[in-house]
């Protein structure tokens, strides 16, 4: 496949950008459902922290493991037959963990729909890509900003569930059912895929990953912070900076909407900046704004620097999601399978690290290390830049083209 994402069929290129958000709206909204009424899960099994965390490994499993796996079907069958039954099965597969009647039945539970969250994941970006490149024009940024807007809309209404006293089942009842309208609202306009093609032999660097690794690394960097956003941000603004309960929760709220509005504004700035300028520009943002704020030792600054780290770091996985496919053009998804992972362990393993370090260094000095591997990012932005044409040619091929060449001058 000469191409880092197949093209795609030419059919109402509108369409199939709302079908993939769509995707990416349900998406985000199933996770952001299932969050909200974690609490109330946990109340009915009776768990502790502990037991529970024992099944969110379960979840996190699933969620790996599907990635991984996602890039080699996707590049075998296509993004859209990949995600056609993955969307679908979104929503439905959060009821099992409403109705698991214990611990092991409910990390069960977890683990498939982990499962499925992880394979939708990469097709969902493979085809976002793909609708991308008929584009001719970055636009991968407003798909992780409607991903974004999905993860508070599903949050809101199982909040509001919660509010009306419905529980898990009823809950998850009709996040289904909307999941199940919006995927098939999507799968109706979706883009179609041309036949997977084998590469021409010889001229492809079938099954490498140059490069992939590092770009998974930077996408490893960028979600700790997002991770240490969302679990320590409202601990570090009560416990060390004596806000109130309501106040903590601020420092994620910013976080969030700032993240929001810069992968909504992202795609300009791509244009204008460039992959490495905008992924070297948004880490030093990332790095200098909660840097500052932890200096500062301020609540209101702490908000501000929360926020500063949302918007820095918007816009790096949209930008190595779509540079890590252009790596290994006759596997693309498998080289996109590979970056989502890594960020995605990066989202899991911060809040662990930042814990860690609290056993040590008080929580304030811990919250640097976001602060320096947004630093990293910076200096290694130059990982997102699109490789030469060249560097996909087989280099035994080039010499004996060369050979040919003397030959028969």
């Amino acid at each position: 496949m000469a191409d880092a994402v197949r093209c795609l069929v030419p059919v109402a290129p509108r369409r199939a950008r709302i079908a993939g958000c769509l995707l990416f709206l349900l998406f985000g909204g199933a996770l952001g459902a299932w969050t909200a009424r974690v609490p109330a899960i946990k109340h009915g099994l009776e768990l502790d922290d502990f037991r529970l965390s024992v099944a969110l490994l379960g979840l996190a499993v699933g969620a790996i493991a599907g990635q991984l796996g996602a890039g080699r079907l996707v590049d075998r069958f296509g993004s859209v037959r990949v995600a056609r039954p993955t969307a679908l099965l979104e929503g439905v597969l959060l009821l099992p963990s409403a109705y698991a009647p214990s611990l092991p039945l409910l990390t069960l539970a977890l683990l498939v729909f982990g499962l499925n969250h992880g394979v939708l994941n990469v097709s969902m970006n493979a085809n976002a890509l793909g609708v991308q490149r008929a584009y001719g024009r970055p636009i991968i940024s407003s798909f992780h900003a409607v991903y974004s807007i999905g993860g508070f809309a599903g949050a809101a209404l199982g909040g509001l569930c919660a509010h009306l006293g419905w529980s898990p089942r009823g809950t998850f009842l009709l996040v289904g059912a909307l999941a199940v309208a919006l995927a098939g609202w999507a799968l109706g306009w979706i883009a179609t895929e041309p036949p997977p093609a084998a590469p021409e032999p010889g001229r492809v660097k079938a099954g490498r990953l140059d490069g992939v690794y590092l770009l998974g690394g930077l996408a490893f960097c960028a979600l700790v912070g997002e991770g240490a956003a969302a679990d320590w941000s409202a601990v570090y603004l009560r416990d060390d900076l004596g806000g109130t309960a309501g106040f903590a929760a601020a420092g994620y709220a910013a976080f969030a909407i700032a993240m929001t509005a810069g992968r909504l504004v992202g795609d300009r700035l791509t244009v204008l900046l460039g992959p490495v300028g905008l992924v070297r520009l948004g880490g030093l943002v990332a790095a200098a704004g909660l840097g500052v704020a932890l200096l500062i030792d301020e609540r209101i600054a702490g908000v501000a620097g929360f926020a500063a780290l949302g918007a820095g770091l918007s816009c790096v996985a949209p930008q190595v999601f779509s540079a890590a496919t252009a790596r290994n053009p006759a596997q693309p998804a498998r080289a996109l399978s590979v970056a989502v992972s890594l960020g995605y362990a990066g989202f899991l393993a911060g809040p662990v690290l930042i814990g860690a370090a609290t056993q040590v260094v008080p929580l304030p000095v811990a919250l640097l290390l976001p602060v320096a591997l947004a630093l990293l990012v910076a200096a290694a932005a130059g990982a997102v830049r699109a490789p030469r044409a060249a560097d996909h040619v087989d280099d035994g091929r080039d010499k004996r083209d060369h050979h040919e060449a003397d030959r028969h001058p």
